[in-house]
């Protein structure tokens, strides 16, 4: 998983709703934004739901993975951090749950938040790319959390439709080409 654009997909571990709180997504925005601009991820297409991402991006420097487990370790350490020092009426049930999948793996000293896989898919082609773009952009219509995709806030449907996003989507112009 280095050069190409990649469909991902990263899950909370246990199905957590983590992201129904908006600070959680926008921790989760704040860390992309901070990829793209520093470490030189693309990210083409993303949606945030309550307990997963899905996203389409590549890396500038080849090495897609390593940007993501940095981008996970520093969510992690944030989210850790809004759980403890933020109102959370679910605190103790999700770092049950969190410690709990963290000892399963030895790779983990004290939380995890999401499943180690990525679940990645090269994107080999344009007709593959708007595939998965337009799979990414309807998720929260096929969850019937809005009528039009470009209405869910954490959705880079937003952008295609001249909209303001959370994220610095770099590339659009595949989509606005085939819809």
């Amino acid at each position: 998983m280095q050069e190409a654009a990649y469909f991902l997909t990263l899950q909370i571990v246990y199905r957590v709703d983590l992201f129904s709180r908006r600070r959680y997504r926008d921790i989760l925005a704040d860390s992309l934004n901070n990829c793209i601009e520093h470490k030189g991820m693309n990210v083409f297409s993303y949606v945030i739901m309550t307990n997963h991402i899905y996203m389409s991006a590549s890396d500038e420097h080849k090495n897609l993975r390593k940007v993501l487990g940095e981008m996970k370790t520093h969510t992690s350490k944030k989210f850790i951090k809004s759980i403890f020092s933020e109102p959370e009426s679910r605190r103790e049930w999700m770092l049950k749950l969190f410690s709990h999948a963290a000892f399963r793996h030895k790779r983990n000293e004290n939380d995890q938040f999401r499943a180690h896989e990525n679940q990645a898919e090269e994107c080999f082609s344009p007709s593959f790319r708007f595939q998965r773009i337009k799979y990414i952009h309807e998720n929260p219509v096929e969850a019937e959390i809005v009528a039009r995709e470009e209405d869910y806030l954490y959705s880079s449907a937003r952008e295609c439709a001249g909209l303001k996003g959370h994220i610095n989507v770099r590339v659009l112009i595949l989509y606005s080409l085939m819809s």
